[in-house]
C-alpha cells in the first residue's frame, strides 16, 4: 500500500471516530434523559422570568396561567422538547459538524456575546498563553534532559535527575499551585495568586502585556513542575531502549563515531515515539487544564468546560466535545504524515 492510500485510509478512520465520538455524546445525552432534564430546567428558568414580568400587568390569576401555558409551549417548541431526543439531538450535531456551533444557554464571552464560537474563540488564546506555553517549555527542557542523561545511564547524574523526576510527576498539578499561591503569593508577594490581569487592568497595550506575563508566571511555574518530571523519564527511557538495540551495538562495533551513532543510530529511531508525545501535549494543551485553571482563576478552555458542564449547557458541552475531538483527529492525521518524514520503515 502507497503512502498517500495509507494516509488518505488513516483519514476516513479518523472521520468515522469523529462521528463516534459524536454519536456516543448524543446516545448519553438522550438515552440517559439528561438533555431533557436540562432543557426542561433552562424552560423553568425563563418561565420563572417570564412570570414575574406578566404578574405586573396581568392581574387576573386565570389569565396569568393561560399566558404562562401559551409561553410553555413555545419555549418547548423552541427547544424542540416536544420531539424525542433521537430526533432532537442528530439536528444539535449536524449544526455542529457544519461548524454552526450555535449559541449558549447560560454562559456569555467577556463581550457578552452567547455565541459558542465567540466564547470560545476568546477563550483558545487565554490557555495557549498559559497551557501550550507551559508544555512546550516542559518538554524543550524534558527532551533534552532526558537525552542527556540517558547517555550516562547509571551515573550519579541519571541517578538525580531520575529521583527529582519522580517526585515531580507524581505531584498534582492542582496541589502544586496552591501551594506555590501559599510560598510565592502570600509569603513572599512575589505574584499575584490569580486571575489574568491587575484590577483594574493597565490601559497600556506594553504594561498591559508585563501585566500579563506577571499573572501568567506562577501557573506556569506550577504546570511546569509538575509535567516536567514525565518528560524526563519518557524522553529517558525510550532513548535507553532504542540504545540497547542490536543495530546500535553493530554500528559501534563497525568503527563509527559516538557522535554518529548517537544521532542517526538512536536519536532518529527515537524520534517518532517522542514526537508523539510532544505533538499530543500541545494539542492537548488547547484543551486546557480543568483544576489548574480554576485554582488559579484563569480564563481558559478548561475552567470554560468545566463552567459548561456545571450550567449544564449542552449547546457549549456538545460544540466543545466536538472541538476536542477535532483537535485529536487533526493532531493524529499529522503524526501519520511526520512518521513518515522521520522514520524511512513507515513508507514501506
Amino acid at each position: 500500500m502507497g503512502v498517500g492510500k495509507a494516509l488518505l485510509v488513516k483519514g476516513i478512520t479518523l472521520v468515522i471516530v469523529l462521528l463516534a465520538v459524536l454519536s456516543l455524546i448524543v446516545i448519553v445525552l438522550g438515552a440517559t434523559g439528561v438533555s431533557d432534564r436540562i432543557l426542561e430546567a433552562y424552560v423553568s428558568e425563563q418561565l420563572r422570568q417570564i412570570r414575574q414580568e406578566l404578574s405586573q400587568r396581568i392581574k387576573d390569576p386565570a389569565q396569568l396561567e393561560q399566558a404562562i401555558e401559551s409561553y410553555r409551549q413555545e419555549l418547548r417548541s423552541a427547544f424542540g422538547l416536544d420531539k424525542p431526543w433521537y430526533l432532537r439531538l442528530p439536528d444539535m450535531v449536524w449544526r455542529v459538524l457544519t461548524l454552526d456551533l450555535g449559541k449558549s444557554r447560560s454562559l456569555t464571552s467577556f463581550s457578552g456575546s452567547n455565541e459558542v464560537a465567540v466564547i470560545v474563540l476568546e477563550r483558545i488564546p487565554n490557555t495557549v498563553v498559559l497551557i501550550t506555553t507551559a508544555v512546550v517549555i516542559s518538554a524543550l527542557i524534558g527532551i533534552f534532559s532526558g537525552v542527556k542523561i540517558a547517555t550516562k545511564a547509571g551515573s550519579r547524574l541519571d541517578r538525580a535527575v531520575s529521583f527529582l523526576s519522580s517526585i515531580s510527576y507524581a505531584m498534582p498539578s492542582w496541589w502544586t499551585g496552591i501551594i506555590f499561591i501559599l510560598v510565592f503569593s502570600f509569603y513572599f508577594r512575589i505574584f499575584p495568586p490569580g486571575g489574568m490581569y491587575s484590577t483594574p487592568p493597565p490601559e497600556d497595550p506594553f504594561t498591559r502585556g508585563l501585566d500579563l506575563l506577571r499573572h501568567a508566571a506562577l501557573p506556569v511555574l506550577t504546570l511546569v513542575t509538575a509535567i516536567l518530571g514525565g518528560w524526563i523519564y519518557v524522553s529517558r527511557t525510550i532513548v535507553l531502549n532504542v540504545a540497547q538495540e542490536d543495530f546500535v551495538e553493530a554500528a559501534r562495533v563497525r568503527g563509527l563515531p559516538e557522535r554518529i551513532v548517537m544521532w542517526r543510530y538512536i536519536l532518529r529511531p527515537a524520534a517518532p515515539p517522542i514526537m508523539t508525545n510532544v505533538v499530543f501535549s500541545i494539542a492537548g494543551s488547547i484543551g486546557g487544564a480543568i483544576l489548574t485553571e480554576t485554582v488559579f482563576n484563569w480564563p481558559g478552555m478548561g475552567r470554560l468546560y468545566y463552567e459548561a458542564i456545571t450550567a449544564f449547557d449542552e449547546p457549549l458541552i456538545v460544540a466543545l466535545t466536538f472541538l476536542f475531538t477535532l483537535i485529536y483527529i487533526i493532531t493524529r492525521f499529522i503524526l501519520e504524515v511526520l512518521y513518515v518524514l522521520l522514520d524511512p520503515r513507515v513508507r514501506y
